[in-house]
């Protein structure tokens, strides 16, 4: 977000040197917040500001501004600078930073970090995208069985500033490997002299660093975490993912379903719809827009197959929006509450059959209802000077019967394409609710003319 309110002391505080000045303020003010105001000057303006901030805060408030704005600070910054810039950025916000850029740029970027943070960073960025290892950070605290209590608090005040939490500590062996935990609450209420092998907890909640970030982030959520130890094939820690980093993954997922929902491809970054072009926009909505409607010429087809039909019974064709709207409704209904169950893992494809079953009866009951008021309006509104050959029973028959066929069958599909979907390991997203209106379209059209052909008879 870019605040303008401070933008123009800010470039007089540059203009005139007073860095000192500057400083002061920004170590008052939120690192987000303090991003916001530099977020309204230049990159040149923001690296200068950067460059004269102490260690301790430089690293936070550039972690908070967007990522374009960092890629355009970047750009400008000499190697010194930007190696130190980097360097004071907490792990995993630079692995997302670095990222963004070409290999090839990447590579040049690298070598201005301490070789410390190069090596921390070469095995971090390593970790294939949507993984735990991709959003993990190694600014963690660890301790050993063997220390006493009055030890491990001495250790953690000494090593605090550089982690980024320390309410969990984990307890490791000489492997490395992770065989418990204790809290910052652990450590206060216990006996000085006690060891850490004593008070600390052995059932870990942990994760694997290939595990899919989108679980991690769930069992965070679900077990009410500050954060979650990362270890590795061996049992080995590697890293953790703390609870704001959690909430970020579930903002990112929450998008990405929404705009797969949409039928809108791409990367679906959170926060890119003002920096994206007309021209990106547009390449990522027309791949299904076009294909659907391709496919929905078959809905004309289907109309025109029955053109007689309507010239002989016009009342018909009054019918035919709320058919479509009904069923569309609907199946999108459904198909939401499956996806939604499906992310959330509430349900799999192996409860398909209680899925249907249950989505049935709801169906059923909203047919029954909606058929009755559709047979009501025929009666009360049917034309008879103008449909003298069909009486008004034969016509409210027909489209009570289409429309609850129509809501019955439309449920359905919708809860069926996303677990077919899903049992293909395809997102259910993608699939479901860019096709179900097109499919919902096609099938209803069926139901309908046919229901009224056979009924009336012509």
């Amino acid at each position: 977000m870019i605040n303008t309110l401070l933008a123009p002391e800010l470039r007089e505080l540059i203009k005139e040197k007073k860095y000192e000045d500057i400083a002061n303020f920004c170590a008052t003010v939120h690192p987000g917040l303090v991003a916001e105001f530099i977020s309204a000057l230049s990159p040149q303006e923001i690296g200068e500001i950067l460059t004269h901030l102490p260690p301790s805060i430089r690293g936070e408030i550039f972690s908070h501004l967007a990522e374009e704005v960092q890629v355009e600070v970047v750009e400008v910054l000499g190697r010194e600078d930007l190696g130190r810039l980097l360097s004071d950025m907490p792990p995993d916000d630079r692995v997302d930073l670095l990222k963004r850029f070409p290999e090839k740029k990447r590579e040049a970027i690298i070598p201005a970090m301490a070789q410390a943070e190069r090596e921390d960073l070469r095995r971090l960025i390593a970790y294939p995208e949507g993984s735990a290892g991709s959003v993990m950070t190694s600014d963690y605290a660890t301790l050993t069985p063997d220390l006493t209590v009055n030890e491990a608090i001495a250790k953690l005040r000494r090593e605090a500033p550089d982690k980024e939490t320390i309410y969990y500590t984990y307890v490791i062996d000489d492997q490395q490997r992770l065989i418990g935990f204790v809290s910052l609450k652990d450590l206060i209420l216990a006996p000085p002299e006690a060891k850490v092998n004593e008070i600390m907890h052995r059932d870990v909640i942990a994760v694997r660093a290939s595990d899919d970030q989108e679980d991690v982030a769930r069992k965070i959520q679900k077990y009410d975490l500050i954060a979650v130890p990362v270890i590795d094939n061996q049992n080995r820690l590697v890293g953790i993912i703390t609870h704001d980093d959690a909430l970020d993954i579930i903002t990112q997922e929450q998008q990405e379903d929404v705009e797969k929902l949409m039928a809108i491809t791409g990367s679906h970054e959170v926060g890119a719809y003002m920096r994206l072009t007309a021209w990106d926009h547009f390449k990522s909505r027309i791949p299904w827009i076009l294909a659907l409607a391709l496919i929905g010429f078959i809905s004309g087809y289907i109309v025109q197959s029955f053109e007689g039909l309507l010239l002989q019974v016009a009342i018909l064709a009054s019918f035919m929006p709320m058919l479509a709207d009904t069923g569309g409704n609907a199946g999108s209904q459904s198909a939401t509450l499956v996806i939604r169950a499906l992310a959330l893992k509430e349900i799999s494809t192996r409860d398909a059959l209680k899925v249907l079953i249950k989505e049935f009866k709801v169906a059923f009951l909203m047919a029954l209802i909606l058929a009755v008021i559709a047979y009501l309006r025929v009666q009360l509104f049917f034309d008879s000077s103008s449909n003298s050959s069909v009486p008004a029973l034969k016509v409210g028959f027909a489209v009570a019967l289409a429309l609850a066929l129509q809501v019955i069958s439309s449920t359905l599909i919708g809860a069926f394409l996303p677990l077919i979907a899903a049992s293909f390991k395809i997102d259910p997203a993608v699939v479901a609710s860019p096709a179900l209106t097109t499919i919902v379209d096609i099938t209803g059209l069926l139901i309908f003319f046919s229901t009224a052909k056979f009924i009336i008879g012509l």
